[in-house]
């Protein structure tokens, strides 16, 4: 199954081509050292929360958009060569060098972390339109929520979804400033899940989510985390390699 590092910044909105300059210089390091796929998606319908949300988890400003990205690894083994390579202090790649290519966002504030595939489903092959989550689950509860997740797909490719992929953390860092744990108010004894859903286009998606507003949600289906600290928001790819 593939492996993913997955990614969520607060980009100064004034700077989104001078961040497309920049992951076009930088991104195409990750193909040639092993990644299938790398994808940038710029917020285009990121909500507010109550408790929890993307512009929390990275402590965004009123002018900045949230960058929800991913790359895809056929394993994690080419995952950790390659991030052995970026991190070579000997021999370090002049597209990932933030002196040489800086990245026009703060980074301090960027959340990154390795997931593990538990639920991969539907069609990967094309990315029209992007639902981006970040999950609490309370580590025990890992195959409770695989199985859910699992049951749960059929129901969203009724309502026209692509493909789903969720993602179980396993080298997720804790940060200084942001991580995410902290965007999703994480306790001791859960892990974070990094999950996407594919739509054929953010008008098929909202129409999908109001329906299921509306709709009576099949019984006997039990969330086993808290859907409160659950962050989502709807994304536009701008990237793909």
């Amino acid at each position: 199954m593939p492996y993913y590092d997955g990614f969520v910044a607060a980009v100064p909105t004034a700077n989104k081509d001078k961040f497309l300059d920049h992951a076009r210089t930088g991104d195409p390091f990750f193909i040639e050292h092993g990644a299938t796929r790398v994808v940038e998606c710029w917020g285009d319908h990121v909500t507010h929360g109550q408790v929890t949300d993307f512009y929390r988890a990275v402590a965004a400003h009123e002018d900045e958009t949230i960058l929800f990205s991913w790359v895809e690894w056929p394993d994690k083994a080419t995952r950790d060569k390659a991030a052995a390579a970026m991190f070579n202090p000997e021999n370090v790649d002049p597209r990932i060098d933030p002196e040489k290519n800086p990245m026009p966002f703060d980074g301090k504030r960027l959340i990154y972390g390795g997931f593990e595939t538990i639920v991969r489903e539907g069609d990967h092959s094309s990315v029209p339109y992007v639902q981006g989550f970040m999950v609490p689950v309370p580590t025990e509860k890992r195959e409770a929520y695989a199985t859910m997740a699992a049951e749960a797909w059929s129901m969203f490719a009724g309502y026209g979804a692509q493909a789903v992929l969720e993602a179980w953390g396993d080298d997720v860092p804790r940060g200084e400033v942001t991580d995410f744990y902290r965007g999703v108010n994480a306790t001791a004894d859960e892990s974070v899940v990094f999950s996407y859903m594919i739509w054929p286009s953010r008008e098929v998606c909202e129409k999908a989510m109001q329906s299921m507003m509306e709709a009576e949600m099949p019984g006997g289906m039990e969330m086993p985390f808290d859907g409160k600290r659950m962050v989502w928001g709807g994304f536009q790819p701008i990237l793909e390699l």
